[in-house]
């Protein structure tokens, strides 16, 4: 009896205080009101159990009615505002019961009535679900699906159109689960100590003749058998590690087929490692971009380098450079081969130093690695070759993603990033403003733009367009055009006309919050499309914790932040961005069915907070350490302090879901279906598999056979999902986490395979590995 009136005590004072803080903020009474009836039962139920069991029994009502109000029937929110209550309820009724036989019975019904309206949500839709069927009939049978042979998967989208569409067929919602393991590789190569945060495995392989062709984080290109997984041959680049660099990753290689279109011959196990072969003279190509800035071509056969491109296969990327700090500047991704030429595209570091390494996008000879045109957005009228006593743009905006082409049309498609810094928009020219966060155009013969269409306006966010643009004929009311369909990291999915760079789906300008930093301003409008998943802005009743008690200290915590809505500019007072800079759409992007004209995606909701530091007195020490925390922008009056918005529990302040899977039938730009995705099983010790609708990263992709594969999220799994409906069909257990997006291909047998390359994502904390796993259905 003392303990649980000391308990009610302590949890009285603590709600009672920080209501009070909350309230002064001009926050929700509500805290205080049960802080104070708290502390009134406590300090009754030594002296009469029936009265302070009639003031739980009001409490317990009255909260109700106010978790009702701010959060309706809706799972989550109402469970963790009555969860508390409810359990410390129990012990307050059994003990009056006991004691009187009679003192617990009000509180008793009063306990049930409400836990029944608490669980009601379980056995109800929720409202955050959209219920939706998408047609599994053919629009466009004849759809153009790119140069990849059928069975192959020849780029990191399958081909340059970057759908992520295969064409097979043998997996079907009605056989999927039939799928087994057929065989599980490891590289080798893992996270060591001295690897910076985010050490990640984000590759999707490449399926070309009899071989597999994989990239680790420190940059070994491995090929493997396509039936049994066997290592064929592994090529290191010897990549030395570097603790200024944010990623240490590598996405893809890219791929030139022989000139005479003839596939590659059968591989065997080599005897060596391939770096320690001698260079050779290479028709097909393999392409390899490092971390330490370099671009390697390979032949797929051996691993040997290609003594016919560049310096013996090498090829430095730090050339003309204007400033060559070590790992600033380096790929994440693999370039785009189309047209004759290899284009290299690189990432710069957030938030480092004004004066960094270019975002400049370069052309080389697909054979001999000359320069065939450079376009730099800080001189974006100069594309022929640079001189070799000139240097780039300083920090110019960056293309770190995967870029699309069209070589009918002739144009290359770049997601295009910001100058660095990202939060500080005074460094900017004006050509810099008006190709950063944008997709451009590029010709693949001059690198001149054809078109550039921007989706924010002078982005102090990061919101870099993140995500390679899918390309597919798209049928609309005027007709069949040739479309571009990117997601972006504020919500918005654009689909243009990818000829002429205009809108099919309408971009409508929205008022802005403004008032930046002294010496910056914010845009007074912001485009939106007319297919989007933005989210709803926040509130303080959207706050969220695993108990009363983090919920509030989320809520102080909120009316401290400065919150507008979508585009609130960061400030020294610190601002709360939402969606995150991590994206309702990442790098992972998105998956489109040029036949059925449809889209899959993987909408998240993160907040995060963005604190601009004044320099004067700050200790700087520990910046530069990764995307999160505090960077220092060398050079710049302020640093940038960057973390999500998290509980101090560390979850997310704001409620559930967090993830979701979404269909679309881009013939209207409706989305059918949408539903949570992923379980809190791997984030937290209890492994509890409840599915919450949880982050991820990575990308899907869709078959033919009306099947989407993708793992993604921080629960270590690989699903496949019924395209026409969003229903979940499948999981495996992976052995670490799955952050990259997968790939399917037939094997010699003609058996079609799915392969998911599973290491784990260093920011997100998913388990850490080293594998390939592969499945087949079984026979």
């Amino acid at each position: 009896m003392i303990l649980l009136s000391v308990l009610f005590f302590l949890l009285g004072i603590a709600l009672m205080v920080g209501g009070g803080w909350l309230l002064s903020l001009g926050g929700s009474l509500y805290y205080l009101l049960a802080g104070v009836a708290l502390l009134a039962v406590s300090f009754t139920l030594r002296r009469s159990h029936k009265l302070a069991n009639g003031l739980y029994a009001v409490l317990l009502i009255g909260t109700l009615a106010w978790a009702l109000q701010e959060s309706g029937l809706s799972w989550w929110p109402l469970a963790t505002r009555m969860g508390l209550l409810l359990v410390l309820a129990i012990p307050l009724f059994l003990v009056a019961w006991f004691k009187s036989g009679k003192g617990g019975r009000v509180l008793f019904s009063v306990w049930l009535a409400t836990a029944l309206v608490t669980i009601s949500p379980l056995f109800m839709t929720a409202p955050t679900t959209v219920e939706g069927q998408l047609t599994r009939s053919v629009t466009l049978p004849e759809a153009k699906l790119g140069d990849a042979k059928r069975a192959e998967w020849q780029a990191y989208g399958r081909s340059n159109l970057g759908q992520r569409f295969s064409p097979l067929d043998q997996i079907t919602p009605d056989n999927v689960e039939q799928l087994q393991l057929a065989w599980q590789y490891q590289t080798g190569d893992k996270k060591g100590p001295q690897d910076v945060g985010e050490t990640t495995y984000e590759a999707t392989p490449l399926k070309l003749g009899n071989a597999l062709y994989i990239c680790t984080p420190h940059n070994w290109l491995v090929a493997l058998d396509a039936d049994t997984g066997e290592e064929l041959w592994v090529y290191d680049a010897k990549v030395p590690s570097d603790s200024q660099r944010q990623h240490q990753t590598c996405r893809g290689v890219s791929y030139l087929p022989a000139s005479d279109g003839q596939p590659l011959p059968e591989m065997k196990k080599a005897s060596q490692p391939a770096e320690t072969l001698a260079t050779m003279q290479c028709d097909a190509q393999l392409y390899l971009p490092t971390s330490d800035a370099r671009l390697v071509a390979l032949d797929p056969t051996t691993g040997a380098r290609c003594a016919n491109f560049a310096d013996q296969g090498e090829l430095d990327l730090m050339h003309n450079m204007p400033f060559k700090q070590s790992g600033y500047y380096y790929s994440t991704s693999p370039p785009l081969v189309a047209g004759g030429v290899v284009i290299v595209a690189g990432s710069v570091n957030d938030n480092y130093d004004i004066n960094s390494p270019s975002g400049v996008i370069r052309a080389y000879d697909v054979k001999t690695g000359e320069l065939q045109w450079n376009w730099d957005s800080g001189h974006p009228e100069e594309t022929a070759p640079i001189g070799d006593d000139e240097t780039y743009a300083t920090s110019s905006p960056n293309s770190w993603s995967i870029a699309s082409a069209d070589e009918d049309l002739g144009l290359a498609y770049f997601p295009m990033g910001n100058r660095t810094p990202d939060q500080l928009g005074m460094y900017r020219s004006p050509a810099e403003e008006k190709y950063a966060t944008s997709v451009v155009a590029l010709s693949l013969e001059t690198g001149q733009v054809e078109w550039v269409q921007q989706f924010v306006h002078h982005d102090l966010w990061d919101m870099d367009t993140p995500a390679q643009p899918s390309l597919l004929d798209l049928q609309t009311d005027s007709g069949i055009q040739p479309a571009l369909v990117v997601p972006t990291k504020q919500g918005d999915v654009y689909a243009l006309n990818r000829a002429t760079g205009e809108p099919i789906f309408p971009i409508t300008e929205e008022p802005a919050p403004q008032g930046a930093i002294l010496g910056d301003y914010t845009a007074p409008t912001q485009p939106t499309s007319a297919l989007s998943f933005k989210p709803e802005d926040l509130t303080e009743a959207d706050m969220w914790g695993a108990t009363l008690l983090d919920q509030m200290m989320c809520r102080i915590e909120f009316k401290q932040l400065r919150y507008e809505g979508r585009y609130t500019p960061p400030s020294e007072q610190g601002s709360i961005i939402y969606p995150g800079n991590f994206g309702v759409f990442n790098w992972g992007s998105i998956a489109v069915d040029p036949k059925r004209q449809q889209m899959f995606g993987m909408p998240l909701y993160l907040a995060f907070t963005s604190k601009l530091v004044p320099k004067e007195g700050v200790d700087l020490s520990q910046a530069n350490k990764g995307e999160q925390g505090v960077n220092s922008n060398e050079g710049a009056n302020y640093a940038v302090e960057l973390k999500p918005f998290l509980s101090p529990i560390g979850v997310p302040c704001q409620q559930p879901p967090w993830g979701y899977v979404a269909g679309v039938d881009l013939k209207t730009g409706q989305t059918a279906w949408q539903h949570k995705n992923g379980t809190i099983e791997d984030m937290t010790p209890f492994k509890l598999p409840i599915k919450m609708g949880v982050p991820g990263i990575g990308g899907p992709i869709i078959t033919e056979g009306g099947v989407v594969f993708m793992a993604a999220t921080v629960d270590d799994y690989l699903r496949a999902y019924d395209m026409s409906t969003g229903e979940e069909l499948w999981k495996a257990r992976l052995p670490a986490g799955g952050q990259a997006t997968p790939m399917t291909y037939l094997n010699s047998q003609g058996e079609q395979m799915v392969v998911q390359v599973a290491g784990g994502h260093g920011s997100i904390g998913t388990t850490i590995g080293d594998y390939v796993v592969a499945y087949k259905l079984k026979k």
